[in-house]
């Protein structure tokens, strides 16, 4: 029996993750942290997990150093979710970030160098947001961080933040910088979500400046599965390494809504197009290599698939979407101080 301690579990990524491992090995034990902030919801987790004597949920925040303690002191495993996570957000919001992905953070490691006795291995989830855009294609672990909003900054302090731990203290950490993920579950104010919405809804698209932006989209069931792998290698070949998990294929904002709207059959579909958010990084895609050479993992999903997966969840989950509709659109200052919702 070995239980796996995830915060921010009933997030968008991390409920994907506890799908995942609590189908793959019926012998684990589930423990689960999340603060239900209005990304949160434990109603993304299955009711036959929820229900099961495998799984135990905490309600609580990531920088109660007690609490932390105390659920790091009874696992073997912490896969470290828990974040803010949205980039236009954090354009307002900015300090919130800080204080959770940051601080946070340290909360999580300190308690796993306070248990490294007992602790097996401490996966912490970055992002490729802390490249910033790409200097080179594709971008490996090699990439410099050059993060360009207060989330992306936050997550690579946070990320920098484990790695130091990694080498002062030699605690088992990896880290995992994921592209951009998408799937069922996903928080309406993230675009592919908010596409499939409109079309449901007879809505334009709203589309940030020209819509040219693009990035490397992988679905949620291949990022659990990838971490998965983590867990399991072998820790003398992944203690300290850093993983970009991607597809190594990237797609436009424009295509993306395109697709969808050919899905849909929305003949000329409506795309409004707005100011382009600031921060905004223009070019994104995951090199593959090193994930697969030494995790073994190689993305399953194709976006075709993915996307039609996706598309069908929101077809069938409209009572637990609907109650995001007034979270679609975040409020970013600008520069000169003036509000404006994206």
């Amino acid at each position: 029996m070995k239980t796996v301690l995830v915060t921010g579990g009933a997030g968008f990524i991390g409920s994907n993750f506890i799908r995942h491992i609590f189908r793959k090995y019926p012998e684990y034990k589930i423990m689960v942290l999340d603060a239900l902030t209005y990304a949160g919801n434990i109603e993304n987790i299955p009711q036959e997990i929820r229900d099961s004597e495998r799984f135990e949920f905490w309600y609580g925040d990531i920088n109660n150093l007690d609490l932390m303690n105390d659920l790091v002191a009874r696992s073997q495993v912490i896969v470290h979710f828990a974040a803010e996570t949205h980039v236009a957000r954090s354009l307002y919001l900015n300090r919130v970030f800080f204080t959770t992905d940051v601080l946070g953070t340290q909360s999580v490691v300190n308690a796993v160098l306070k248990h490294s006795d007992t602790v097996d291995r401490f996966i912490h989830i970055s992002t490729s947001e802390v490249y910033g855009s790409a200097r080179v294609e594709p971008m490996d672990e090699g990439h410099p961080l050059e993060p360009t909003t207060p989330y992306a900054a936050a997550k690579a302090g946070a990320d920098r933040l484990v790695s130091s731990y990694v080498v002062s203290y030699g605690i088992p950490g990896v880290i995992i910088r994921p592209f951009n993920n998408y799937g069922p579950n996903q928080h309406l104010e993230k675009v592919i979500p908010r596409f499939i919405t409109s079309a449901i809804l007879g809505e334009p698209f709203t589309i940030h400046g020209d819509g040219s932006a693009a990035r490397d989209w992988l679905y949620a069931e291949d990022t659990a599965e990838a971490v998965d792998r983590a867990i399991h290698a072998p820790l003398e070949k992944v203690r300290g390494e850093v993983f970009n998990l991607g597809t190594g294929v990237s797609i436009s904002v424009i295509e993306i809504a395109r697709r969808i709207a050919d899905i849909f059959d929305i003949a000329g579909a409506d795309f409004t197009f707005m100011e382009e958010r600031f921060g905004q990084v223009q070019n994104h895609i995951s090199s593959t290599d090193k994930s697969e050479t030494v995790l073994g993992f190689r993305a399953k999903t194709s976006f075709a698939d993915g996307l039609q997966k996706t598309i069908q969840w929101y077809k069938e989950n409209r009572h637990l979407w609907e109650k995001q509709m007034t979270m679609r659109k975040v409020p970013v200052k600008s520069r000169d101080g003036n509000i404006i919702w994206y």
